[in-house]
Order: structure tokens, then C-alpha cells, then sequence
């Protein structure tokens, strides 16, 4: 069920592949940390694509309604992954028709608001997976925890993502893991300057990401260059703990316009050819309003072979 994994905000996408610590009326943020959701997303709806790699398109559509009595704010959403069509053969390679693929969440979410700085909000997911003739459900839930600081430009996330459990499977006696996962993030606003800093890390429910292997060599720089296959400890220490570490900078031009720059390491280690590492692991985006829409573009640089491309769309009825 990658349809989990993948980010698909325009913006959180430009911003390294995660951003759940801003809240400032984004839907599509919102949407993957339900602890945002506030009453400024007050009939609000977004839709988003992503043109992803090998002809597979993923999409997220949401709602969201404010209960200002309850102080709370719910949301409504869609999340969709399709692999596109496949070839069908039988047993000695004869094509003999056709298939697809695609994995699917519906999800709702809600949020209360405890106090002028504490946010909480939990998703509830039903997830169907399926593969030709094959199918496969889940049902899983978010829970997440958001502090804000408006008037220091400071605001803190905790995320645990995906708790739950597959349904049913594939096939008998095969089941499979969700991703689980838990993050944290902060983002901070300077206050003099038209710059916002975000720091997210990820996966902290398991330390050692590291993949071994045998045919590259250690590497130790920020950047992930090429470095001498050193065993020190301290070396070990920091790569590790930067493959859980995702970057984002966004300049507010304006009210209306925002750059966005990502980095995630992790993607890059990964992701890049030793020889020819190129900007893989790098992010960017734009985000601009036009009367009552506001529009988001990202691109993130996986590997040499391209990048995917997030578009984003928001508006709020009745504004």
C-alpha cells in the first residue's frame, strides 16, 4: 500500500517530501496531519496530482468543515495511487490480455482545538489495495499532537502515522505491514526576515536506516559525496541520524507568493549514482494565490533518470 508513503502537497513535495509543523490554512497539509485542520480550512476543498515515475499518477482530493460550537474541524478525503496497465501472459510468455493495478484510502480526519497553542487530531483510514484479480484492505489511524507560537513564528508537530493493521490480504496467511511511522517537526519564522525554517524527522520509531550495500562506499558529507570507507563511529553516528532528517526553507515573497527549496538526505544516499550524483535528493516548488485559488507546484529530483511533478489546487467556498 505505497499510496501511503508518498507525499502528494505540492508543497509539502517542494519542501523535501514532508512538512506537517506550519499551520496556516493549508487543507493539503492538513490532510496528512489532521492536528491542523482549523477553522480557518472552513469549507474548504483541495485536489492534487502527481505526475510520478513509469507512467504511475497518484491524486488526493479533501473537505474539510468547521464546528465553531465544538471547536473542532473535520475532514473528508480521497487518496488514490494507479500503476497503469499491465501485460497479462500466461506461463509461456503468450500475451493474452491485460491488467491494472492501483492502491486507494478514504479517510477521515478531525481536530480539536484544546487551547490558543495545542492542537489534536486524528485520521481514521479504510485503505483497498488490488492487483489484477487480487485485492487487499486495511484500516489504520493517525494521531497527532500540533503546538504554535503565533507571535514568535514558532510551531512544533508530533505524528504517528499508519497505526493499524491489513484486513485482508493478497493471499492467505501473507499478511503485510502498513508503514508505520512517527514524526516530529518544527518550523520557525524569522522574525525580521521573509524566511521560514522547517526540520522534520522521520521515522524515529526505528534508528538504523542505513541499506548495506557491498558495491558503494561509506559515505559522510551532508551532501552525500563520495567519501573513504571509514568505519569511525562518529561518522556512522551522523549518517544515520541524517537519514532521518528532512530540510525545507520557503521565502514569502509576498502574502501571495512563496519559493519553496527542499533537501532529504535519505533520498539521496539512496537514490543517486555513485559516479554521477547530480541533484538527486534536492526539492523545489512555488506556491501562488490568484482571487479565491491558491495554486502549488513542486518538483522533486529522485534520481538522474528525472523528477516527479506535484500540482496542487485550493480554494474555500463562500470566501
Amino acid at each position: 500500500m505505497n499510496a501511503l508513503k508518498l507525499p502528494t502537497s505540492a508543497r509539502a513535495a517542494a519542501l523535501g517530501g514532508n512538512f506537517i509543523s506550519v499551520k496556516d490554512g493549508d487543507l493539503s497539509l492538513a490532510l496528512m496531519n489532521p492536528s491542523l485542520l482549523d477553522s480557518t480550512m472552513h469549507n474548504a476543498a483541495t485536489l492534487a496530482y502527481v505526475n510520478y515515475f513509469a507512467g504511475i499518477n497518484l491524486g488526493h482530493a479533501g473537505y474539510a468543515y468547521h464546528f465553531d460550537s465544538l471547536r473542532t474541524t473535520v475532514s473528508a478525503s480521497m487518496l488514490y495511487m494507479n500503476y497503469g496497465k499491465f501485460a497479462e501472459t500466461n506461463a509461456i510468455g503468450e500475451e493474452i490480455g491485460s491488467f491494472s493495478a492501483g492502491d486507494y484510502a478514504f479517510i477521515l480526519g478531525a481536530s480539536h482545538r484544546m487551547d490558543s497553542n495545542w492542537t489534536l487530531g486524528a485520521n481514521a483510514k479504510f485503505i483497498y489495495s488490488q492487483l489484477a484479480s487480487f485485492n487487499a484492505t486495511g484500516a489504520a489511524i493517525d494521531l497527532a499532537a500540533t503546538y504554535t507560537r503565533e507571535q514568535k513564528g514558532f510551531s512544533a508537530a508530533l505524528l504517528v502515522r499508519n497505526l493499524g493493521v491489513q484486513l485482508g490480504t493478497y493471499r492467505e496467511s501473507e499478511r503485510e505491514r502498513l508503514p508505520f511511522e512517527v514524526q516530529l517537526g518544527v518550523s520557525k519564522k524569522l522574525k525580521h526576515a521573509p524566511l521560514r525554517f522547517t526540520l522534520i524527522g522521520e521515522n524515529l520509531q526505528t534508528w538504523d536506516l542505513t541499506y548495506e550495500d557491498p558495491l558503494t562506499q561509506a559515505q559522510n558529507s551532508l551532501l552525500g559525496e563520495e567519501a573513504d570507507n571509514d568505519q569511525n563511529g562518529l561518522l556512522d553516528f551522523g549518517d544515520n541520524l541524517m537519514r532521518h532528517i528532512n530540510v525545507g526553507t520557503e521565502l514569502l515573497i509576498t502574502k501571495n507568493v512563496h519559493i519553496r527549496l527542499g533537501y532529504n538526505y535519505r533520498r539521496r544516499q539512496e537514490l543517486k549514482i555513485t559516479d554521477k550524483p547530480g541533484m538527486a535528493g534536492f526539492s523545489w516548488g512555488l506556491g501562488f494565490a490568484i482571487k479565491k485559488f491558491e495554486f502549488s507546484y513542486g518538483r522533486a529530483i529522485y534520481h538522474l533518470a528525472g523528477p516527479s511533478h506535484h500540482f496542487s489546487v485550493a480554494t474555500r467556498f463562500g470566501r
